[in-house]
C-alpha cells in the first residue's frame, strides 16, 4: 500500500478559535509521519472522508458508516473506475470527528492503484475506526471543524490532485463551531468540493430532512452533491455510485442534478 506522508498545510483563514482547534489538529497529524507514498502522488482526485462520531452515534451507525465505506472503496465499480481515470491512481484519506478540536486520523493519506492497495484501505477502516461506544468527553456535530479539517488535509497532501473533495458522513446539523456556511466558503476558496451523505435519523431534535439542510447549508463546490438514504440498508450502495461519480467527474464536468445538487 501506497502510504503519502503530511507536510505543514497550506494558509487556510479561519476564526481564531477554529484555527486554535485547527492548530491542535496539525500537531496530532503531524506527528503522524510515514515513509513516502509507493505510489505517484500524481493523482486525479483526492478524497478526505470525514466521518461524524459525535454523541448520536451508537454502534450500529459506527458499522453502518465503518463497513459502507471499506465496501465501497474495495467494491468492483470503483476500481473500474479509477483504472479508467487518468492517472489511474485516486488519493484517500479516512477521519473521524466530532465537537470542535476532536478528530482521530484512521487511515492518512494513501494511494490506490487497484485492488491491493483498495483491500489494505478497506482493512485499515474495518480495524481501527469508530465502534460507537460512546465519548468519554463533550461530543458534538461540528461539521464546520469537519470541513476545515478537511480543506488542511487535501492542503497536507504532499502531491497533486486534479479535484480535492471533502465528504461528509452524518446525522446532524451543525452544532459546534464556526457557522458551516462559513466553512464552506472557506473550502470553496481554497478549491475544494464538499460533498455529503445523510444518514438516517436516529435522535430526536434532528431534522428529518436532513438532505435538505446538507443541500443548503454544508455541499458546495464544482459538481457538489448530496447522497440521501431511505434506509441503512442503502448506505454502502449509496458510498459506491458517489465514489464512480466523483473520481469519473473531469474538474470542469456540469455534473448532473443526481439528488440534491447545489
Amino acid at each position: 500500500m501506497g502510504v503519502d506522508g503530511f507536510r505543514p498545510a497550506g494558509v487556510v483563514a479561519v476564526p481564531v478559535a477554529a484555527a486554535n482547534a485547527l492548530g491542535r489538529s496539525l500537531a496530532i497529524l503531524a506527528g503522524m509521519m510515514l515513509p513516502p507514498p509507493a505510489h505517484a502522488t500524481h493523482v486525479d482526485t483526492a478524497i478526505v472522508f470525514a466521518v461524524d462520531v459525535s454523541a448520536s452515534i451508537d454502534p450500529t451507525t459506527a458499522a453502518l458508516q465503518r463497513d459502507g465505506h471499506a465496501a465501497a472503496i474495495s467494491s468492483p465499480e470503483v476500481l473500474a473506475t479509477i483504472a479508467r481515470s487518468r492517472s489511474g491512481c485516486i488519493a484517500i484519506t479516512y477521519v473521524e470527528w466530532s465537537s470542535q478540536g476532536q478528530m482521530r486520523l484512521v487511515v492518512p493519506w494513501t494511494s490506490v492503484c487497484g485492488g491491493a492497495d483498495a483491500q489494505a484501505v478497506a482493512s485499515g477502516i474495518r480495524n481501527e475506526g469508530d465502534k460507537g461506544y460512546g465519548c468519554h468527553t463533550y461530543c458534538a456535530t461540528s461539521i464546520s471543524f469537519a470541513i476545515d479539517l478537511g480543506v488542511l488535509l487535501l492542503e497536507s497532501y504532499p502531491g497533486h490532485a486534479a479535484r480535492k473533495i471533502i465528504d461528509i458522513s452524518a446525522n446532524g446539523t451543525n452544532n459546534d463551531g464556526v457557522p458551516v456556511e462559513e466553512s464552506r466558503l472557506r473550502a470553496i476558496a481554497n478549491g475544494c468540493t464538499i460533498n455529503a451523505i445523510a444518514l438516517p435519523e436516529v435522535i430526536r431534535g434532528i431534522p428529518r430532512d436532513l438532505t435538505r439542510y446538507f443541500a443548503d447549508s454544508v455541499i458546495g463546490g464544482p459538481n457538489a452533491f448530496v447522497m440521501p438514504l431511505s434506509s441503512p440498508r442503502d448506505y454502502a450502495l449509496a458510498l459506491r455510485w458517489k465514489m464512480v461519480r466523483e473520481i469519473s467527474q473531469s474538474p470542469s464536468s456540469p455534473g448532473n442534478t443526481m439528488l440534491a445538487h447545489r
